[in-house]
């Protein structure tokens, strides 16, 4: 089962978490208070670099003729709608750069160039995500409702195609985002009309984005039309993959626990820091990578401050390392590759039934609990602040 009982987990007492607490809202003031105008300079910077990439692309695309240039217009055109999709739109969304009082880039003007709302998903990340990260029967992201990513979610036989699907939601991510999105409003919806409302809205939103991939840039190139639709049709395919495979890495490795409902039962601001930490899961990357992956290599620093600038995570996550070490507890992280690999072994193992699975429900590489520390042969580590790092290499023995 995941956790009930996240301090028993950690190895921690109300004390040390509620230190920690101090620690991290200590680091929260100081980014906050040292935003300015290197800040501001970077998000429009940022903004500028993406258009005349995008519009690059759609010129090098319309006017090469080889096969050589239509790749490279395609590739570039990819790499753009990845930096508006993830290092712009997420992070404006999250109302990163809300401080700035600038109306274009606020989080709440900012549509993406995706065929999901903006505005629903703001209510089924911001919200459902991140307020109840990975907690199985409140966090919608878990999974996406497609794929089963702990043991706390019942076999069906329908799990056996779990591999497929993997696939399918990787090269139609926008469009599931889209939905997810429209699922979680209708969802908090109180009438029909207001379910009917979102609907019509998400279909205004899909007409718009598609008629503009799909319809006015083919028909803007004229003969070239061929070339261009297959060119955003492969662009929107590599963004929608690597968009995946960004998401997948910081949410489903081992390393990022699950929780129960339980859990939630008078949490406290130190108790959802805590769960922030442990239920996410960062990768390594340079400074071209972590562009590209909108700074989300930085999962961890992300969910503890989702609403703090992108550009300021690097040199977050070493003051957070730094806490893990102080209070013994791991800071899940590894290369891309590693933590990629370690998703599809979860995605691929738990397609199959429990019964043909040989680690117990609290005390597998995916799925863990308190209880993995009591189970018969496990050592309990009781030195003071000693914490979950030192206990899970003890129990590991």
């Amino acid at each position: 089962m995941a956790i009930s009982d996240i301090k028993e987990y950690a190895h921690l007492s109300s004390r040390d978490v509620e230190e920690l607490r101090r620690e991290l809202d200590s680091i929260r003031r100081e980014v906050t208070d040292s935003l300015g105008a290197s800040d501001a300079a970077y998000i429009r910077r940022t903004i500028a670099v993406q258009r005349v990439l995008d519009t690059a692309a759609r010129l090098v695309i319309l006017t090469s003729r080889t096969k050589a240039g239509w790749s490279l217009g395609t590739t570039a055109l990819a790499a753009a709608k990845s930096i508006e999709n993830m290092e712009i739109g997420h992070n404006v969304s999250h109302g990163q750069w809300d401080w700035m009082n600038d109306p274009e880039i606020h989080s709440t003007n900012w549509e993406w160039d995706m065929a999901g709302l903006s505005s629903q998903w703001r209510y089924s990340h911001n919200y459902r995500h991140h307020v109840f990260n990975n907690v199985v029967g409140m966090d919608e992201d878990l999974g996406f409702g497609v794929i089963r990513i702990t043991r706390d979610q019942p076999w069906r036989p329908g799990h056996l195609l779990q591999p497929l699907r993997n696939l399918l939601l990787a090269a139609t991510f926008e469009w599931g985002i889209a939905l997810h999105g429209l699922y979680s409003e209708r969802a908090r919806a109180g009438t029909v009309a207001e379910r009917s409302a979102h609907t019509r809205a998400l279909l205004g939103k899909v007409a718009r984005q598609a008629g503009k991939d799909y319809l006015l840039f083919p028909i803007l190139a004229g003969r070239q039309w061929r070339r261009t639709l297959k060119a955003n049709i492969t662009a929107n395919l590599l963004r929608n993959m690597w968009a995946y495979v960004v998401i997948f890495c910081g949410h489903f490795p081992d390393g990022a626990e699950k929780f129960t409902l339980v859990e939630l039962e008078n949490e406290n601001r130190a108790e959802w820091y805590l769960r922030q930490m442990l239920g996410t899961a960062n990768f390594r990357a340079g400074r071209v990578l972590a562009f590209m992956s909108g700074n989300l290599c930085y999962q961890i620093e992300h969910h503890l401050f989702p609403d703090l600038p992108s550009n300021r995570y690097a040199e977050i996550s070493s003051k957070v390392q730094a806490l893990c070490a102080k209070f013994d507890l791991p800071y899940t992280t590894g290369s891309l590759v590693r933590q990629y690999l370690l998703v599809l072994r979860t995605v691929h193992k738990l397609a199959l039934p429990d019964r043909l699975l040989v680690a117990t429900s609290d005390d597998a590489p995916e799925t863990a609990s308190e209880l993995k520390f009591s189970r018969p042969g496990a050592q309990r580590v009781g030195a003071a602040r000693t914490g979950l790092l030192t206990a899970l290499r003890t129990a590991s023995r």
